[in-house]
């Protein structure tokens, strides 16, 4: 069996890439969601081992030290990673997996995973990734400021993507995604020699 695809979506904070991995995994069974590690404080409507696994910053650092975590970050002043096992394991089963990291990640992965089909997801304006922040309510005003600098820096490393997509329609970014994912999975499983 063929190890399943990397697929890494990255995207500033608050442009829906939850909304549109929700969308995705609800939609095609053979999709998983690689669960992050996070020193970050899980919030309310969040579970633990299903949209990250909230760890202190000793377990953290202890994988980090222990060469498990194929990519991490800090955000905000908290730690992020990816678990090289976790997903080299649904992989192996034939399952392509969803990585949701931020662009530093994703440039620490690029290297380590370059097979990975790496998707940016963009707003349809900062303005309106502003005012998405606001609607979603979970953010202080001083955090929000903060995030909202960062994807001014995020958006600078969108070209570096193998595929831009605008998020102004979720069900018509679902569909873009959707269509990657066919192209290849097409791809894949054509002989070699024939590309």
């Amino acid at each position: 069996m063929r190890p399943g695809l990397i697929v890494v979506i990255s995207g500033p904070g608050g442009v829906g890439k939850d909304t549109l991995i929700e969308k995705l995994l609800a939609r095609d069974p053979k999709l998983r969601y690689s669960v992050s590690y996070t020193t970050r404080p899980r919030r309310d409507y969040e579970v633990d081992g299903e949209h990250y696994s909230f760890v202190d910053e000793p377990t953290f650092q202890a994988l980090l030290a222990d060469g498990q975590l194929l990519e991490h970050a800090t955000i905000n002043g908290h730690l992020y990673g990816t678990s090289g096992s976790r997903l080299d394991s649904a992989r192996a089963d034939g399952h392509d997996v969803i990585v949701k990291i931020d662009v530093h990640g994703a440039e620490q992965m690029r290297p380590k995973r370059p097979e990975a089909i790496y998707i940016f997801i963009s707003p349809p304006s900062m303005e309106e990734l502003h005012r998405r922040r606001i609607e979603r309510g979970v953010e202080s005003k001083r955090e929000m400021q903060a995030r909202q600098r960062l994807a001014q820096v995020e958006m600078g490393f969108a070209d570096s993507y193998d595929h831009v997509i605008v998020n102004a329609d979720a069900d018509k970014a679902v569909a873009e995604i959707e269509k990657i994912l066919q192209r290849a999975r097409r791809r894949r499983s054509e002989p070699a020699g024939t590309r």
